[in-house]
């Protein structure tokens, strides 16, 4: 797998992190839920400089311009529900994209720290030799992310696939990398310390699903 960790350099990108994580400025949610959007933008732009493209001849009022265009059609995928908000800055980008849509979440039959990943509600498009982008803002044991992967390839396989995500642990990193295909991309805002004993993210920011919609039952 290839993992590409975008706040290494210093850029916007580690200003929009400084302030999802902040607890005051966490009470604000359209504030919360349009940085994650924007470091959506910013990611998209990443992910875009390493598709296929394909040499076009564009007419304007005054001539022919050569210019590109990116080669095979793009399925952004989100992971309900924290994933909405995220989801919207790559189509800001990718505004041609079709999209899918995927319900996840921890199950603790025991009413304990164990939990199962329940996956339950799908809208995909078709996703044949196409690039995916699975989108997610929270990397933490990747159980969630490989649930999700295994569900979308069973109605069939994409050209490319590439995951994002905002914030990322160690321990989900290495079960990607142990599960999923080695010719995924891997896209990660920020990579944190570690996960605590109920498997959160540490020092992460929170459930990020209820800082942008409220706390659900």
């Amino acid at each position: 797998m290839q993992i590409h960790h975008l706040s290494e350099k210093n850029s916007v990108l580690n200003h929009f992190l400084s302030q999802i994580r902040k607890v005051n400025l966490q009470q604000d949610r359209m504030r919360f839920r349009r940085n994650i959007e924007r470091i959506g933008e910013i990611m998209a732009y990443e992910i875009s400089k390493e598709l296929t493209y394909k040499d076009i001849k564009t007419k304007t009022p005054l001539g022919i311009k050569s210019s590109s265009e990116i080669f095979a059609p793009i399925v952004i995928c989100s992971i309900l529900r924290a994933g909405l908000p995220f989801h919207q800055g790559f189509l800001n980008y990718f505004d041609e994209a079709e999209n899918g849509f995927i319900s996840a979440y921890r199950f603790h039959p025991n009413e304990d720290d164990y939990f199962e990943i329940k996956v339950e509600y799908q809208a995909i498009a078709n996703i044949n030799s196409k690039y995916v982008l699975l989108v997610d803002p929270m990397l933490a044991t990747g159980q969630s992310i490989v649930a999700v992967f295994h569900k979308l390839i069973e109605s069939g396989y994409p050209k490319e696939i590439h995951l994002a995500v905002v914030i990322a642990a160690p321990e989900g990193i290495a079960h990607l990398e142990q599960e999923l295909p080695k010719n995924c991309h891997l896209w990660i805002a920020s990579i944190d310390e570690k996960l605590n004993d109920q498997s959160y993210i540490v020092p992460g920011l929170g459930d990020a699903g209820d800082l942008a919609y409220g706390i659900k039952l």
